[in-house]
């Protein structure tokens, strides 16, 4: 996939409303953040199908959210961290910088840790 996911027409369906956007938002970083780590697509490619001035500037423009624009100021900054440190402490900055957007994308869900999950019991 070589063309730029605009985020403009991905997100937008006549409502302007950044309430139903941002859970699409947060599904496709978490899309992106997956084919970065299965190395299906670089970090370079990250900036030129999503984290790129256009769509950044959507998001501070139209989602007016700052969860999702430190995601995208996160994701920005994905290559420059293996121009500017050796490589095995590029990679773990690179896996740190996933979870932390991974980890954003999961507060605009508004979701919980797995153990504040009410128990269920199981019967047998």
């Amino acid at each position: 996939m070589k063309q730029m996911i605009d985020l403009r027409i991905a997100l937008t369906d006549g409502r302007n409303d950044a309430g139903r956007q941002l859970p699409i938002f947060a599904l496709l970083n978490l899309g992106i953040i997956q084919s970065l780590l299965c190395g299906v697509i670089s970090a370079e490619d990250a900036i030129q199908l999503f984290y790129n001035a256009e769509n950044c500037l959507y998001v501070r423009r139209h989602l007016r959210n700052k969860i999702a624009d430190a995601i995208m100021s996160h994701g920005v900054q994905l290559p420059d961290l293996f121009e500017s440190l050796p490589a095995a402490e590029a990679h773990r900055e690179f896996t740190s910088e996933l979870e932390t957007i991974r980890s954003l994308c999961l507060k605009l869900f508004n979701f919980e840790r797995p153990s504040a999950l009410p128990k269920r019991e199981i019967t047998v």
